[in-house]
């Protein structure tokens, strides 16, 4: 495939990451492998001796120069220009190992440079066009008169410098970047290479226009139809949101899913269904029948809620309650890490074992001995428990996550709750799917986020926090409409999202295997002497 027709071609390429990206690269590794332009036989090579490291892996025009990166420019180490020192009045640019970082009234280079990075910002790459300061954090490499400083950088950008940095704080070797494989064309040449090569850059930034339009008209229509359903959602107009003309982002699908279902818009409302009123009343009797039984404990819930705490105005048939009317809330025990064994079949469960309907058992699993266990068997987990995690990270959304226990969980091992993460357990186990549904949505984890203590990055979600939340409640029937309406949906999502990572992986394998075809043999070439240079 030739050059021209990749770029006809771009929209197949277009959903792969950083795709312009790429492409530049491309256009950089076959302007240094002398594909870009043709080669004039009548002009000259460059003057420099030929070299005994020349490769022979990297089939070139006769006339070009091969050899080692050391036969040809020097990395020249920068002077240390403290801030402090710099005049800052403009004269001349100073530039660290990523760029400018000041100005000074004195130039340590007088010739136009090309800066290297050498520590932190290692092998990153800037042209200085006149005079300027190089600090000691970088390299400059003055062309020799056979060089074109343009064509330099570019080749210098072939060889992907960054990857030889080490350490903890990058740093760039010039021994190691002395031994990579180069080949250098006629002076001439080098000038047609940069030219072309500007061109197709120019080109690359109209691509890269057209792409963040495109993105931007995407995100719009995709914002646009969200806001439609917060507007007026209703079952009819779901088909939208999978509409084959634009993508909605899956993660703003489940959302707007979530948010309808807990607002009551997810599935018609049917005026047979008992209303939640009824299923209230149950509840507080079957809390009362627990609490006589003491099967739980009187955990204590604040007074009737006010039209003020309401995020939104649920369906009529529904019933706003505190969710601590519907459910039990069992906090976890402090199992010292001393107590912990390397095996049995009590496990601890641990925040990290917690996420969004997803039990990790096998993350760093501990167990603690039987004894222990049959001590502490008030906070063993149950089936049909929902599971919360009470602690995350402030300003982050990493905590509340929820998942119902299912029986697989519990069968083989016995399962305790460990510190900071919580079993809620509704009196009515009918009520799990919703309430760990529900559970999910951002119109109630606002709501809990809002409560969250803590000091420093630390957030904490107290008992009060879960059983004082306001709860929409709808009618027993509707739950189970809801439940199996939000689980079709998902499916749905589910297969959306498999589809796009479909189409984008595919995307990626094209990209790379049009630019291995065109760029294999100098990235071949580096990489062995790369490896050959590590032993040596």
């Amino acid at each position: 495939m030739k050059l021209e027709i990749f770029f006809e071609k771009f929209e197949q390429f277009a959903e792969a990451p950083n795709a312009v990206a790429k492409l530049r690269e491309m256009i950089v590794q076959l302007a240094v492998q002398g594909k870009l332009v043709p080669n004039h036989t009548e002009d000259q090579p460059v003057s420099l001796k030929m070299s005994k490291f020349a490769s022979k892996e990297m089939p070139m025009p006769l006339n070009w120069w091969r050899g080692i990166l050391g036969d040809a420019i020097q990395l020249e180490y920068g002077d240390n220009l403290p801030a402090p020192k710099r005049t800052h009045t403009g004269e001349y640019p100073v530039y660290g190992s990523n760029g400018i970082v000041g100005t000074h009234d004195t130039y340590l280079i007088k010739e136009p440079a090309i800066i290297v990075g050498r520590k932190g910002s290692a092998g990153a790459l800037n042209i200085a066009t006149g005079p300027s300061w190089t600090t000691d954090v970088a390299y400059f490499v003055r062309p020799p008169s056979d060089l074109n400083l343009r064509f330099t950088y570019y080749l210098l950008s072939s060889l992907h410098l960054d990857i030889l940095g080490k350490g903890i704080k990058p740093g760039l070797s010039r021994k190691d970047a002395y031994v990579l494989p180069i080949a250098l064309p006629p002076l001439p040449e080098q000038k047609r290479i940069v030219a072309k090569v500007d061109e197709l850059m120019s080109l690359c930034d109209l691509l890269e226009v057209q792409q963040q339009e495109r993105d931007t008209r995407h995100a719009a229509l995709a914002r646009a139809v969200l806001a439609r359903f917060a507007d007026a959602s209703t079952p009819a107009n779901l088909g939208f949101l999978f509409h084959p003309s634009y993508n909605v982002a899956p993660a703003d699908i489940r959302k707007t899913i979530l948010a309808m279902a807990v607002q009551g818009k997810i599935v018609p409302q049917d005026p047979d269904d008992e209303p939640a009123k009824t299923l209230v009343s149950e509840l507080a009797e079957l809390r009362n029948q627990l609490l006589i039984d003491g099967i739980i404990k009187n955990q204590k819930i604040s007074a009737t809620l006010s039209e003020q705490e309401l995020p939104f105005a649920a369906p009529d048939s529904w019933q706003w309650i505190r969710l601590g009317c519907a459910v039990s809330l069992l906090g976890g025990y402090a199992y010292p890490s001393d107590s912990y064994i390397p095996q049995s079949s009590n496990q601890i469960i641990r925040l990290g074992n917690v996420k969004n309907d997803d039990f990790l058992l096998n993350q760093k699993p501990v167990y603690i001995p039987d004894l222990l266990a049959d001590k502490t068997t008030s906070f063993e987990i149950c089936e049909d428990d929902i599971l919360v995690t009470m602690t995350g990270t402030k300003a982050k959304r990493d905590y509340a996550y929820t998942l119902t226990v299912r029986r697989e969980h519990v069968e083989t091992n016995r399962l305790f709750l460990n510190q900071r993460v919580g079993a809620i357990r509704p009196f009515k186990k009918e009520l799990v799917p919703l309430i760990n549904l529900f559970l999910k949505s951002d119109q109630l984890l606002d709501l809990v986020f809002a409560t969250a203590t803590g000091t420093a990055n630390q957030a904490n979600i107290g008992t009060a926090s879960i059983l004082d939340l306001p709860f929409p409640l709808p009618p027993l029937a509707e739950q189970y409409r809801i439940v199996s309406k939000v689980n079709q949906l998902m499916a749905l999502v589910d297969q959306l999202e498999t589809q796009l990572a479909a189409s984008r992986n595919a995307a990626i394998n094209l990209m790379e295997a049009v630019v291995a075809e065109l760029t294999t043999c100098q990235e071949n070439a580096v990489s062995r002497i790369r490896a050959e240079s590590s032993f040596r």
